[in-house]
């Protein structure tokens, strides 16, 4: 199977660290990346309608990726998790998931279609207390556990510090990958954004992209990785 190349990225509503929103930015960013799916955390503002900071025709004329359609009014995602795949991918279900804690908080769900061959993401942005993570990621793994047996990949900003704690309810069903250090952008400390895959699938590359772009369009860098179908049950390489 020809691999998925996906990403993660935390947008902070387009304002980069000089304090300026530039969506264009953002775009040339997610252009420069290559990947066939991205999943995009802050990519709605927070008030009002919440929204998008990303114009979609602008998305489609500059990365060649169409944002998933996820009938929530002007936002492109929802609790500011957005989704964009590549023309040829197919969109076969899209589901839209509220998390629990005392921050409103939600995953976006979307499972897909390439050339007959099935993949599920979730795009998630959890919060920022590790209680809140928790119960939030039971949900999240409750949701995912409807009987498809589908390949499925979690991207996101996890939130979490801990290399070691406080994702423990995706332990029993997922892989967790942190590629590298991705916060914060001007002087990357902590791998707070992640890649889970399901023992379905196998991470054959991942890394995070650092130029003096990415370094200024947000506080987070993009993080990016490679996929393919699992030929092992542990599902592949753990980074640590």
């Amino acid at each position: 199977m020809t691999p998925h190349r996906v990403a993660t990225w935390n947008i902070r509503k387009a304002v980069g660290l000089d304090r300026r929103r530039d969506p264009e930015r953002i775009l040339g960013v997610i252009a420069g990346l290559g990947v066939d799916i991205v999943a995009l955390q802050e990519a709605d503002r927070r008030l009002g309608e919440r929204p998008s900071v990303l114009c979609p025709d602008r998305i489609a004329a500059e990365t060649g990726l169409r944002a998933v359609d996820t009938r929530n009014g002007p936002s492109l995602g929802w609790h500011g998790n957005a989704l964009l795949v590549a023309p040829g991918y197919t969109v076969e279900k899209v589901r839209r998931l509220d998390l629990p804690g005392l921050e409103p908080r939600g995953a976006l769900l979307a499972d897909l279609d390439r050339d007959g061959i099935p993949i599920r993401v979730a795009a998630v942005h959890l919060g920022l207390a590790r209680r809140h993570r928790r119960r939030q990621l039971s949900v999240l793994s409750a949701a995912l556990a409807d009987g498809d047996e589908r390949p499925t990949v979690i991207l996101g900003d996890f939130n979490e510090w801990s290399r070691h704690r406080g994702l423990e309810p995706l332990e029993a069903g997922f892989t967790i990958h942190a590629p590298g250090r991705s916060f914060h952008a001007a002087r990357p400390l902590a791998a707070l954004d992640r890649v889970a895959t399901c023992r379905r699938l196998d991470l054959r590359d991942a890394g995070v992209v650092e130029t003096p772009e990415t370094r200024i369009a947000s506080d987070h860098l993009p993080v990016w990785a490679a996929l393919a179908a699992s030929d092992r049950e542990d599902g592949g390489n753990k980074f640590t």
